[in-house]
């Protein structure tokens, strides 16, 4: 045993590992910040950590017009800065900077040499890193390329996460613009119908469709709830049912233990919309929807059947590749999303046929990296 531990203190132990685990450390604690984009608040956050992973008196970090952050020693040299980060820009490659670029005349000063790496992103240069030391060496030049290289990525990660947000927000966008005009023009008909006959349910529906659209058309939140997008789909049907009367019958059996996982926002009411607009609108006997939410262990199976008219399935296939052309709500979105949220392995699973309803099948873990409200 004794042998054993001498082993281990000796392979995981060594400087050369201790330093690789303060570097790694180091740009964990950095990266947070870097994945939101260069900005004066994120660069001021990640900057003592770039400095710790260099090991140098003074670090900065500039954009294209300016110093965004400065730490350590010698910060009489950010106007200097500046000016040698503007021509490691206009260059787009590492330069060194001397004594006499730094023109540095106070007394005791460490900041002696410099070393200014671009930040390049996509063949873009954003800004630089800089190290400043007392005197220059090979190994500083490498080490703040190397350094400008990963934040580079970091950058380059961050620009992905906010165009990926912004798709799913045109897509959330475009989701809701197909929508509303069938759900509004109906819901609106339908509790009209009800002014002069019952005034109270007039007023209860009229209730409901205010909460159901200002939970569809709320700007916050990429994330919601299964007992939120439930509680929405709810209100929806009671306005349906108040125009189809008897000739929509829905059935909702929802385990308690699916209700607080969280799932992409407006991904289940489309299904339902879907459902009712497409399988049950044009049969001639009653329509039955059920909706349907399972504990399958580490995740929530939802199903939305109709005893609707069906579907060829080479047409649905096209819906959930995106086909723009046909006239169905959101399955391509919803699918989409879900694919995006959670893998590849959580897309819609759609089962019809002409004539013989349909049936859709989500499954969604119940926990995911990154995935809350």
């Amino acid at each position: 045993m004794r042998t054993d531990r001498r082993w281990r203190r000796g392979r995981l132990g060594s400087e050369a590992d201790r330093a690789a685990f303060r570097a790694l450390h180091q740009a964990s604690l950095a990266a947070p910040a870097l994945r939101e984009g260069l900005t004066t608040q994120s660069a001021e956050r990640a900057v003592r950590h770039l400095r710790n992973l260099l090991g140098t008196p003074a670090v900065a970090i500039t954009d294209t017009e300016a110093v965004l952050a400065w730490d350590g020693l010698g910060q009489h040299h950010v106007e200097q800065a500046a000016a040698v980060g503007l021509l490691a820009i206009e260059k787009g490659t590492t330069r060194t900077v001397d004594r006499g670029q730094l023109g540095c005349t106070t007394n005791g000063c460490p900041i002696r040499t410099g070393v200014v790496s671009p930040l390049v992103v996509e063949g873009r240069v954003l800004g630089t890193v800089q190290a400043f030391a007392p005197t220059p060496t090979a190994g500083l030049v490498r080490a703040t390329e190397e350094v400008a290289e990963w934040v580079s990525g970091q950058l380059a990660l961050a620009e992905l996460d906010a165009h990926r947000n912004r798709m799913i927000e045109a897509e959330v966008r475009a989701l809701r613009a197909q929508i509303s005009p069938h759900f509004v023009y109906n819901s609106l008909n339908a509790i009209a119908s009800f002014v002069r006959t019952d005034p109270d349910r007039a007023r209860e529906l009229l209730l409901e469709f205010a909460d159901f659209t200002r939970y569809s058309f709320r700007r916050h939140g990429e994330f919601t709830t299964l007992a939120e997008e439930l509680r929405s789909i709810e209100r929806y049907l009671l306005l349906e049912q108040a125009r189809f009367g008897d000739r929509l019958q829905v059935t909702l059996n929802v385990a308690p233990e699916v209700l607080p996982v969280v799932v992409p926002f407006l991904c289940i009411q489309p299904l339902v919309e879907n459902a009712v607009r497409h399988g049950l609108e044009s049969v001639e006997q009653v329509g039955q929807l059920t909706i349907v939410a399972h504990d399958r262990g580490h995740e929530a199976v939802l199903e939305v059947e109709d005893n609707g008219v069906g579907e060829d399935p080479d047409k649905v296939r096209r819906a959930l590749a995106g086909d723009a052309s046909l006239d169905s709500v959101g399955l391509g979105n919803v699918d989409a999303r879900l694919r995006a949220t959670f893998g590849d392995d959580y897309g819609l699973v759609v089962e019809t046929a002409p004539g013989a309803g349909t049936k859709v099948i989500v499954r969604v873990p119940k926990f995911a990296p990154g995935v809350t409200v």
